[in-house]
């Protein structure tokens, strides 16, 4: 897990182990940098507000999902034009890959604060995996014209 750079903050969750088992990781972090944390359970006075923060944090993260699909219809855009200009270059190929990776980052930093995971993170994971899919057959096409058997 990355840094921690809470500064006088807040977290409110409906109570889950997962979630308790978030806070008390991310206190301990504090702790070991010297700060102060405290975890406390509370209940609703509204039992709606436990509702509206489940849907607000499904529609953040529903943003983030929906440019991660966009990019990632970027990268598949991108190696379709390039197969279609017979691109197939090692330079082009790092690019791609280089690309991939970074979706890769992103999804890996969106899933642990998807607190209420639901069919997008397979919608994610199914677009990355295409995305894989097309760089390796990209891939492929590359070591074929560049004259190169893959080992």
């Amino acid at each position: 897990m990355g840094a921690i750079g809470i500064v006088n903050g807040a977290w409110a969750l409906p109570y889950s182990q997962i979630h308790a088992d978030l806070f008390g990781k991310a206190a301990s972090k504090v702790r070991e940098q010297g700060g102060r944390a405290a975890i406390f359970t509370a209940d609703p006075l509204d039992l709606n507000e436990t509702e509206a923060l489940v849907a607000q944090s499904r529609a953040d993260r529903g943003r983030e999902y929906d440019e991660f699909a966009e990019r990632a219809d970027m990268l598949i855009a991108e190696i379709e034009k390039e197969t279609k200009k017979r691109k197939f270059t090692f330079a082009e190929l790092e690019e791609i890959e280089h690309d991939l990776e970074k979706l890769i980052e992103w999804l890996a930093k969106i899933e642990p604060r998807d607190f209420f995971p639901d069919r997008r993170i397979a919608q994610a994971k199914a677009h990355l995996a295409k995305c894989a899919a097309a760089l390796k057959v990209f891939s492929e096409q590359v070591f074929v014209y560049e004259g190169v058997t893959q080992r």
